[in-house]
């Protein structure tokens, strides 16, 4: 039996990766099944064109692909912004076929609330300076996944939860606990605020998040939409406003993430401060 389909208003999704290993091309296929919206944000890094091989595109990864274009036969609007993993797609910026659209940032207009959305790599300091070590980190993380899922398989042996080696690395080397505003994120929100946006969201990072920060000019609530790599996340906006949803692959369904940090702006400015010094070292 088809799962019933929930009308969305617009969702984004980000950094699956297909082509790779790590992708978790299966559950993104279950978690699209379930949803008709009307406008779907595809932001970045979704086919991952840096790991890119012949020996390896699957066919659950080829039928996400074939899916979204259903969906854009059924009436969706899809709007693809290119990321740095699928940067290919920057060439075609303002390709238009109706349903179906290339462009490196939207903004979507959703009751009268302006959503600024694009991928996010051109706020990553190592991205904008050294592309080459970011291309080193991706095979470096390419090759963890893989030795995770073999640890994985091993740790399941015993009955033990599977772990993300690769996510734990990353928020090392991303820097900050999920509880502070990380550089990305506090320039991200500032240039957001100065524009005069509700809501800013991101990819790139592989980090859901949905927080509300303020700073001495204004306030805006930054997300993340993560990634389908090792979160399984997706932003939803029904019922005036966004959502963080995560894939739960045990029932085959939806969780919603309720909690929506607030950031005191003592926050942002000082560690926007401390990213601007970085940049100008850099």
């Amino acid at each position: 039996m088809s799962p019933k389909k929930r009308n969305l208003k617009a969702v984004v999704i980000s950094d699956a990766h297909l082509g790779t290993y790590s992708s978790k091309a299966n559950q993104l296929y279950s978690y699209l099944k379930t949803i008709q919206p009307e406008t779907l944000v595809l932001n970045g890094d979704i086919v991952d064109v840096w790991r890119f091989s012949r020996r390896y595109f699957p066919t659950s990864h080829l039928r996400v692909i074939r899916y979204l274009f259903k969906l854009a036969e059924r009436g969706t609007r899809i709007i693809f912004i290119p990321g740095n993993h699928d940067e290919v797609g920057r060439r075609f910026t303002g390709v238009d076929f109706g349903h179906f659209k290339i462009d490196n940032k939207v903004v979507l207009t959703l009751d009268g609330k302006s959503t600024w959305i694009f991928h996010g790599d051109v706020f990553d300091v190592v991205m904008h300076h050294s592309k080459w070590m970011a291309k080193m980190g991706a095979i470096g993380y390419g090759i963890l996944s893989g030795f995770n899922r073999f640890v994985n398989s091993f740790l399941q042996l015993f009955g033990k939860s599977p772990v993300s080696l690769a996510a734990k690395i990353k928020d090392k080397v991303k820097g900050g606990k999920k509880e502070a505003v990380t550089d990305f994120e506090a320039m991200v929100a500032r240039l957001a605020i100065r524009k005069g946006y509700h809501y800013v969201i991101c990819g790139h990072i592989h980090r859901p998040a949905k927080k509300r920060i303020k700073s001495a000019s204004g306030a805006i609530t930054y997300l993340n939409s993560g990634d389908w790599v090792d979160h399984m996340t997706a932003l939803e906006y029904e019922k005036n406003d966004w959502h963080l949803r995560y894939w739960d692959q045990d029932s085959d369904g939806i969780a919603e993430d309720t909690a929506e940090e607030e950031i005191l702006s003592e926050t942002l400015e000082d560690v926007f401060t401390r990213a601007f010094r970085e940049v100008l070292k850099s």
